[in-house]
């Protein structure tokens, strides 16, 4: 039986360019690339493979040395043509030129029968080797989860508040046998798994799931976010140790493990302002997304992002999907003409959370909004104006915290909470943050402090 949670706080960002609800067929990408820096946490990424080397779906193309064990495998099969390193020689791609019949390196192939008999040794063995286990994050601190770990519980979120963000119930229909696939892996590691309903409109993909603890969130942006639904659940205290999935991630272990074979396809949307036509497409993990916006997109100056607006990644316009990214959005660069006097003539064209003088957007709240990149300032000292407590439902003191990381103290990172966040949960206090800080920057550090110091 669900219970529900009942969030007061949080903000939803309305952008025009929703993805209508059909599956359009584009033109499939010829390149793929597996991008290490999707992976928080690889502190020293050794590669398998070199240019010219062939290479079957599923293949090892490299591994982080503190965790040799996973191995982050190719999302399609075909001949690795580069591989993009920046500065320091830091590996930033490695690029697949596709076959155009996919090839896949065979694996353990179960029915959700046998999985009740395999051991947890076994479905570590294979998730690691295959390439799926990277889906599962450790919390706290955001990263890929170390195999040798037991977590006290797994969290899964069945819905996304992000802006523009992808309907999973609609992204997900016809992969319930996956995601339960998915489930049964999982409990080999923990018997209390939990599963994030909307309660405003509760999934039917999701809400059939057997062998979890099923909890309903109503509320506002960052409702969906797992690090939320966490915090309201079993708030995560020194020493805890959680494990989270996304729905692509369960789907993508419980596929692995019916097919035998690493076949990470998902459903993605195409959204935003500037495509012409938002919509829903099928495509590989580490696609480019150039023939998904190639003559889709209006004229100008675009921002083309892996992800949503708030956490999402700047690529460009032939770049890459991220390996956790189910959508792509395009939006207008903020740098046209400034305006006379903008900061204080009333207007309600542009959305801001704050009700000050002449900020009138909060007059109509279903309006959809074209915003573009302009954060309309630049980065000063804190202002300390109570809002970022306003947007984020949970019982922390977020700009204490951030003080507490710019000041690297240690002890008051700990006691104001740092544990129970990442980088999304505070996106929404970078988006109306009148110091126009780089909050996620500042969160990362604080952890990046607190594991490696």
């Amino acid at each position: 039986m669900s219970n529900t949670k009942k969030l007061k706080k949080g903000f939803d960002i309305r952008l025009v360019g929703q993805a209508d609800k059909q599956i359009t067929s584009f033109a499939k990408s010829s390149v793929f690339a597996l991008k290490p820096s999707d992976f928080i946490g690889i502190q020293r990424p050794k590669l398998k493979v070199k240019v010219g080397d062939t290479v079957k779906a599923g293949s090892p193309v490299l591994f982080d040395k503190m965790t040799p064990e996973v191995l982050y495998t190719s999302p399609v099969s075909g001949e690795v043509v580069e591989i993009v390193r920046g500065a320091k020689r830091r590996l930033l791609e490695v690029r697949i030129l596709a076959d155009k019949e996919l090839e896949y390196e065979t694996f353990n192939q179960f029915n959700i029968a046998d999985l009740s008999n395999v051991s947890a040794e076994q479905i570590t063995e294979q998730l690691c080797a295959s390439g799926v286990w990277p889906q599962i994050i450790q919390r706290p601190y955001g990263v890929v989860a170390n195999p040798k770990d037991k977590p006290k519980a797994i969290f899964i979120s069945s819905f996304d508040t992000h802006p523009l963000a992808p309907d999973t119930d609609f992204a997900f229909q016809g992969e319930e046998q996956h995601l339960q696939a998915g489930i049964e892996a999982l409990s080999k590691f923990t018997n209390q798994i939990h599963v994030g309903l909307n309660a405003k409109s509760p999934s039917k993909v999701f809400s059939g799931l057997k062998g979890v603890t099923f909890t309903s969130y109503e509320g506002q942006h960052p409702a969906g976010n797992v690090g939320i639904q966490i915090h309201h659940t079993t708030p995560i205290n020194k020493g805890d140790l959680y494990w989270t999935v996304s729905p692509a991630g369960l789907a993508d272990i419980g596929r692995m493990l019916l097919s035998g074979k690493y076949d990470p396809q998902r459903v993605i949307a195409v959204t935003g302002s500037e495509v012409k036509k938002p919509t829903y497409t099928k495509v590989h993990a580490g696609t480019s997304i150039k023939s998904l916006v190639e003559g889709n997109v209006n004229s100008g100056h675009l921002r083309y992002i892996s992800g949503n607006v708030l956490t999402g990644e700047k690529i460009a316009a032939d770049g890459f999907l991220g390996y956790y990214h189910n959508q792509v959005t395009v939006i207008p660069e903020g740098d046209g003409e400034q305006e006379f006097l903008g900061w204080i003539t009333p207007q309600a064209e542009r959305l801001s959370f704050s009700k000050a003088f002449g900020l009138l957007s909060f007059l109509n709240p279903k309006k959809e909004y074209r915003l573009d990149t302009n954060t309309r300032g630049e980065k000063r000292r804190f202002v300390v104006s109570g809002e970022f407590e306003k947007v984020l439902p949970m019982d922390i003191y977020p700009v204490h915290l951030f003080k507490a990381i710019l000041a690297e103290d240690y002890e008051n990172m700990e006691a104001l909470g740092i544990y129970e966040l990442v980088e999304e949960d505070v996106a929404l206090c970078e988006f109306i943050d009148v110091s126009k800080n780089d909050i996620q920057s500042i969160l990362r550090k604080g952890l990046d402090l607190l594991q490696y110091s």
